[in-house]
């Protein structure tokens, strides 16, 4: 029997796998691909988004909480999950305002990766997915979650780097998340307007007009059949998700006719694969897959 493909999701702070590549995850892992999210920070600096949950015992205990969200959301979508011990950042409200000391962000390159080329060398992931470069969106955590998954996909496979970390393990494709692109946004816009309900995406794609698409799609994953999971998901973090919020706006039934995938941009591939891609495993065969080991 061949080894089962592995799928490791890299994100900043619990709750952030939820609202980037859920339903891709869950999808995966319900087809028997081991899929495990490396949490880079606690969320110990996360603010209290939904105002039902917004009390000052959970704010408090707020990184006991959202570990325990955490865990029930990994448990909907059906993944493993490890947090690699770092502590949130948060987000400044002017960037001139200097980060807490000792929080992610700051870390030296090196040891801000290290846990993640161990995770990686014992968990032995054939794709890796995380954010551009740009973070997603500017928060210095989830710049830094790139700069060290980037890290950890060309280190990992290399002997003479992170020695002391386990045996070497070459993931094979790593990939950038693209579900926030203009052209999604759009389409959801224009169908909700067209059926009469209120779209709240107008203001969105007005901010995009200055701001041209950096990376291209080239893997559209269908995974509309799990867009129910990824919600659940997303409401097991109560203290970060309103369910009568924005996530919620866009009827399922309408994401899942006018785009019913998760997209996402090639940024690294070490097998020959065809563009555009409809599976994030393109091009991994039984010998690619040997090769990694």
């Amino acid at each position: 029997m061949s080894a089962p493909l592995r799928l490791m999701a890299v994100h900043a702070h619990p709750d952030d796998e939820s609202s980037k590549g859920a339903a891709t995850m869950a999808r995966y892992a319900s087809e028997g691909v081991e899929v495990l999210v490396a949490t880079c920070t606690g969320g110990e600096r996360g603010s209290i988004l939904n105002p039902k949950m917004d009390r000052p015992e959970i704010l408090a205990d707020i990184s006991e909480v959202r570990r325990q969200e955490m865990d029930r959301a990994r448990e909907i979508l059906g993944v493993r999950q490890r947090f690699l011990g770092f502590v949130d950042s948060g987000l400044p409200e002017d960037e001139n305002e200097p980060l807490p000391e000792g929080c992610f962000a700051l870390q030296p390159l090196e040891a801000a990766a290290a846990p993640l080329v161990a995770a990686v060398r014992e968990f032995r992931p054939h794709v890796i997915l995380t954010y551009d470069d740009d973070g997603g969106y500017p928060h210095p955590d989830h710049i830094m979650t790139n700069k060290v998954s980037v890290e950890a996909f060309e280190a990992a496979g290399d002997p003479d780097r992170y020695p002391g970390l386990g045996d070497p393990w070459q993931p094979l494709k790593l990939y950038y998340h693209m579900g926030f692109t203009r052209e999604r946004f759009e389409a959801l816009h224009a169908a909700m307007t067209e059926r009469g309900i209120g779209s709240p995406y107008a203001d969105w794609i007005a901010r995009w007009e200055d701001r041209p698409q950096k990376w291209e799609v080239t893997t559209r994953v269908p995974c509309g059949d799990h867009f129910e999971t990824r919600d659940l998901a997303l409401l097991a973090h109560a203290t970060q998700v309103d369910p009568d919020g924005f996530w919620f706006v866009c009827p399922r039934e309408l994401q899942r006719e006018v785009w019913p995938t998760e997209d996402y941009h090639l940024a690294r591939s070490l097998v020959d694969t065809e563009l555009p891609e409809s599976d994030l495993f393109t091009g991994i065969h039984a010998g690619e897959v040997s090769r990694a080991v």
